[in-house]
């Protein structure tokens, strides 16, 4: 049990297998006496499923950290700036119904209660719009920052829209041309493990013979053929909580070259699930996402050419329609013996708050950081691995049904047994028990670095008019006098960031040719 850990061998690419294997050589050729040997072997005929194509802030500090040019990415992979989501028709389902998940934190968060000094005012205004300047920008199709801004910094926080293709092979040249990732393109076709540990010794090639390591890497998607086929850890379906599991997605054009390319993710709410459309500088991405007890494929494909037509996508027959039956759920474990699960082949849940890609993130940082030298440290870290990452997709359950929950439709079946109290996690339901009398906060929650913070649930539930029935504390005058002021500092930015940043477009053009500052 005292042996090195020495060689790291990575199944499957994709975004979830180069995002790991750039995450680790990155820091480990820096920071390790003797670096790890990282193989990372792929299928030559796996097809990436690139379901939404949206990341969170933290991409930015996973790029950098990775050595990649931000320009050079933009570039190669079709990349467009990702400033929040704007989810339409989920409130009421009236044609005009909208709030936006903005991805800066309300101005003033640590200093006083935005929340509950909104909640107390008037309400003029929206609550993201009241202390973000964000919901302005997206709505005025505006950039996050400027030409001359530093590569990776952000006038106002940001995100990416990316092409899934594209990401992946920029991501593997990298790595490979870089940072030194041994790259196997083959097909495994045997699993070799030790008889007395358990642990996996190697993989089986066709072409290559037996690929030795020492920890295994399990980012072979939904087959899951580590940590599900071998290990037989069985998938625990969250389907009676969350019922969407199906997709249908579509890759369409711009009706003119120039139009203005939305800075956001725009989710809108149909009868049996909802519509994503995400703009690229080249194309628009959109999908339909929607649950099979409520829906049929066909009947879904006609909702989604429904929506194409109504916002003028043209020759929809000549459009190539994928489409993708999964099962919302998460693994009993994600680490076992010396074989972790990473991307798809730990879990998968619907994209509403684009948390696919973030969990990647977080896994691939958390391994990186909590590298065990030898075997030895591998159950423990197991363990605290198993129990971080069972608490942080417990919280992304908690997170995206609170969207359907806070929800007033009752229209269609879908969304009237989304009320159903049996399909609400206990977990949420005390949550929602105490916001009835406070804002939330913080402190209702056990991480220090939660997924989605207590400011992602104001958006949501003050997006969706969910205010507190009464507010159990008041504020103090000067906790007063200091919210009024934050207020304040949101006007004067939104009208400064409106007046002085390009549009999205613009700055996308630009781009093209020109590149941010080199850090």
């Amino acid at each position: 049990m005292s042996e090195e850990i020495k060689n790291i061998v990575i199944l499957g690419g994709g975004s979830a297998g180069w995002l790991t294997a750039g995450t680790l050589a990155a820091k480990h050729r820096q920071t390790s006496k003797k670096p790890y040997a990282i193989t990372l072997i792929e299928s030559p005929e796996v097809k990436i499923i690139g379901v939404g194509e949206g990341t969170w802030p933290t991409m930015r500090g996973t790029l950098k950290t990775m050595g990649i040019n931000e320009s050079a990415f933009i570039r190669e992979c079709d990349v467009s700036f990702k400033q929040g989501a704007k989810f339409v028709k989920w409130i009421t389902g009236a044609e005009d119904d909208f709030y936006y998940h903005p991805l800066e934190l309300p101005n003033g968060y640590f200093d006083t209660n935005m929340a509950q000094s909104w909640c107390n005012g008037a309400r003029e205004s929206s609550f993201s719009s009241t202390v973000s300047a964000q919901e302005a920008l997206c709505e005025a199709a505006i950039a996050p920052k400027m030409i001359t801004s530093p590569e990776y910094a952000a006038i106002a926080n940001y995100a990416y829209h990316i092409d899934a293709g594209k990401f992946a092979q920029f991501l593997k040249r990298h790595c490979i041309e870089n940072l030194g990732v041994n790259y196997i393109s083959d097909h495994v076709t045997h699993v070799n493990s030790d008889e007395k540990t358990g642990d996996i010794t190697a993989l089986t090639t066709k072409q290559n013979g037996d690929v030795e390591g020492d920890l295994f890497v399990d980012c072979s998607g939904a087959k899951s053929l580590l940590i599900g086929q071998h290990y037989q850890v069985p998938l625990t379906s969250k389907k009676d909580v969350l019922f969407i599991d199906n997709a249908i997605a579509v890759q369409a054009p711009y009706a003119t070259p120039d139009v203005e390319i939305p800075p956001y993710t725009l989710s809108t709410a149909q009868k049996s699930g909802w519509i994503w459309d995400i703009g690229l500088p080249t194309r628009r991405g959109i999908g339909h996402v929607f649950s099979s007890q409520h829906c049929s494929v066909e009947e879904a494909k006609q909702t989604l050419i429904q929506y194409l037509e109504e916002t003028g996508v043209s020759k929809i027959d000549e459009l190539r329609f994928n489409h993708i039956d999964f099962n919302p759920g998460i693994r009993e474990q994600f680490w076992v013996n010396n074989c972790v699960a990473v991307g798809m082949s730990a879990g998968f849940l619907e994209p509403l708050e684009a948390s696919a890609l973030v969990m990647v993130e977080l896994a691939a940082a958390a391994i990186s950081e909590q590298l065990p030298a030898s075997k030895m440290a591998m159950p423990i870290l197991a363990k605290q691995f198993n129990e971080k990452f069972h608490y942080n997709w417990d919280r992304i359950v908690d997170f995206l049904k609170l969207h359907y929950l806070a929800s007033q439709r009752t229209d269609s079946q879908f969304w009237r047994d989304n009320q159903q109290e049996s399909s609400i996690p206990d977990s949420l339901k005390a949550l929602m028990i105490l916001w009835q009398h406070r804002t939330p906060s913080e402190f209702d929650f056990k991480q220090k670095r939660e997924v989605f913070s207590a400011a992602s649930y104001q958006y949501v539930l003050y997006g969706m008019q969910q205010l507190p029935q009464t507010l159990h504390s008041t504020l103090s005058a000067k906790e007063k006098q200091l919210a009024k002021q934050c207020m304040d500092d949101t006007k004067r930015q939104t009208a400064q960031y409106t007046q002085a940043l390009p549009t999205h477009r613009a700055l996308l053009k630009t781009l093209q040719n020109h590149s941010f500052q080199a850090i």
